[in-house]
């Protein structure tokens, strides 16, 4: 009896394993979960409250890059997110990268991104914005 427990665990039968076309019946519902679960997409996100936050913040903990556009919040409410998201990206490792006013690049650590994005600073400089001056990194 105990032999074949073990035999079982080791050797799982082939009706526990699933068939063919139990894989090909999957809905398109559960087909984008895994996806989103695998860590192999690019997420676009514009939030219009912080409480939206976390859900960026679950993006990046199933390892998924987040593109994150601040410009539909105030420029309080945008500063609490980029914190709160700064320290997510702490957490796992990843990195934040600005990308233009109010738009951000947010990466898992399984994702390399390569160059910066830089404009002429001169002019840059003397067209920031308040919310720009407010969370600039």
């Amino acid at each position: 009896m105990a032999f074949e427990k073990i035999k079982n665990a080791i050797f799982q039968p082939e009706s526990t394993t699933g068939s063919e076309d139990e894989f090909y019946s999957l809905s398109k519902k559960d087909i984008k979960n895994e996806e989103l679960k695998s860590g192999s997409q690019m997420i676009l996100v514009e939030p219009r409250a912080y409480s939206e936050s976390q859900q960026i913040a679950d993006y990046l903990k199933n390892r998924n890059s987040v593109v994150v556009n601040l410009k539909r919040v105030t420029s309080d409410q945008a500063k609490r997110i980029i914190d709160f998201l700064t320290g997510t990206i702490y957490a796992i490792g990843g990195s934040l990268q600005k990308l233009g006013n109010g738009i951000y690049l947010c990466t898992p650590n399984n994702v390399s991104v390569q160059g910066k994005m830089s404009e002429n600073e001169e002019k840059e400089k003397n067209s920031k914005s308040k919310f720009e001056e407010e969370i600039d990194f």
